[in-house]
């Protein structure tokens, strides 16, 4: 392994593995986020767990520290830009400091998508948006952004970067998988805005 990849790979996923909802609830809330609804670390968690502010700042931190990840491997390491991006996202996902066991990543995909492209950062958002107005399931919201972001790379940019966004696609699907049954079995929460 190059020391390039070393050094992507240990920023990459360190940032991306930061439990910033855990953290924050902790810190405004004394919660343990993990014993609260879902139990997951993210965002929306963080707005079940009572506070809408707690929530947003959740958000910010989680797409920011994604944005940041790949806004170094753009001045630096440009060759890897899909490597830093899958393994920010998998940090998330699965850091080493809560036993492999975080959230969903979708705050860190639009960090991702939001330092790739403004035009995927609007259109994700939008379409996220949109369909939670509608649905009121924030799961819904997510699985179809994601997958919206990843059919429009198809018809509109290279082989690489549509590989890259199946993969997340693929990746968010198993990240929802309970949600998926929930919502199959009408015993999905709602998100009341």
């Amino acid at each position: 392994m190059s020391l390039e990849i070393l050094y992507l790979t240990f920023y990459s996923y360190f940032l991306g593995s930061i439990p910033f909802g855990l953290i924050i609830t902790k810190f405004f809330l004394n919660k343990d986020l993990r014993n609260v609804g879902s139990g997951n670390i993210g965002a929306t968690n963080v707005l079940r767990a009572g506070k809408k502010f707690l929530g947003a700042l959740t958000l910010l931190l989680d797409t920011l520290k994604a944005y940041i990840a790949i806004t170094i491997t753009y001045k630096y390491f440009t060759d890897y830009i899909y490597l830093s991006a899958l393994l920010c996202f998998l940090g998330h996902i699965f850091p080493i400091w809560l036993n492999f066991k975080g959230g969903k990543g979708i705050a860190v995909f639009l960090g991702i998508l939001l330092a790739l492209s403004i035009n995927y950062g609007i259109i994700f958002v939008v379409c996220w948006a949109v369909i939670l107005y509608l649905t009121k399931y924030s799961s819904v919201s997510s699985l179809i952004s994601t997958g919206i972001i990843f059919f429009y790379s198809i018809y509109f940019n290279n082989s690489a970067e549509s590989i890259f966004f199946f993969i997340i696609f693929i990746i968010t699907i198993y990240t929802h998988r309970e949600n998926i049954v929930r919502l199959k079995n009408k015993t999905e929460n709602k998100i009341n805005l």
